[in-house]
């Protein structure tokens, strides 16, 4: 077992935070069949994912990590290079390695991106960009189960972990059915406060796809024009069987993975 400090100093000094001011303990298991440098890099993943290495951290250079952790020096460039290739780490010239951010792997169930961001550590805030009535669509009619061009709640939110964008939210509700104000949209999730007004949620239809974004997506989520984005249509039902929302969201397939439990037919 070796222990491994989360910041050097150097060039550039992070912040300190509780999370960085403990050092971190890594084991390698020689025997094992699964190669040492993904043994490292699964280890180090876990470690950004759970906060322990919190944006920002230094991992120091890979002469010093090897040594640390009794390892080769290709060994840990392998490790260190799956994850920058993953995006978790960026190399800085004289910096070093250095934690950009976690991907958010989210599970294939019924919970809002909020709750499962807060509950993994990732520190949600969400910027409400409108929160209005229009017109609905027949796309939008025939999700909600109501007339086409009868008014409908529209809602869009930039919805964002350590201060950057990770994903745009478009949601659109029946008109009556809860109180909608901006400052509680900011503070906590959608289907928490369906939950707090008494709605039960019972099933869901849902569809994930995949696209480039626009410029104007890129911007608004700061990335490259045509860089890949993840996609999710959603129609939540209640205990009754009524359609209480529907939702077109954006993801940064950056930052983002959804995640599957597949089950052998029997």
């Amino acid at each position: 077992m070796s222990e491994f400090p989360e910041a050097e100093t150097g060039g550039y000094a992070p912040p300190v935070s509780k999370a960085e001011s403990a050092p971190l303990e890594f084991e390698v298991d020689r025997s094992s069949p699964v190669p040492l440098y993904y043994q490292l890099a699964q280890q180090l993943e876990s470690a950004i994912e759970h906060g322990r290495l919190a944006p920002g951290s230094l991992l120091g250079n890979e002469i010093d990590l090897a040594g640390r952790l009794g390892l080769s020096r290709p060994t840990v460039r392998q490790a260190i290079q799956s994850l920058v290739d993953k995006g978790l780490l960026v190399r800085r010239r004289g910096v070093g390695t250095q934690v950009v951010h976690s991907q958010v792997r989210r599970p294939l169930e019924l919970s809002s991106l909020f709750d499962d961001l807060q509950a993994a550590g990732q520190s949600p805030a969400t910027r409400v960009l409108r929160n209005e009535t229009e017109p609905a669509s027949a796309r939008v009619a025939a999700a909600l189960g109501v007339a086409e061009g009868s008014e409908v709640v529209v809602l869009q939110r930039l919805r964002l972990t350590h201060g950057e964008p990770m994903a745009h939210l478009c949601n659109y509700l029946p008109t009556g059915l809860l109180p909608l104000d901006d400052a509680r949209l900011e503070a906590t999730g959608l289907y928490r406060m369906m939950r707090s007004a008494g709605i039960t949620l019972h099933s869901a239809r849902q569809s994930v796809g995949a696209r480039c974004a626009t410029e104007e997506e890129a911007v608004l989520l700061a990335e490259e024009s045509g860089a890949a984005l993840l996609t999710m249509s959603r129609t939540t039902y209640d205990d009754t069987g009524r359609a209480v929302e529907y939702g077109t969201h954006i993801y940064r397939a950056s930052r983002y993975a959804f995640e599957f439990q597949l089950l052998v037919r029997s």
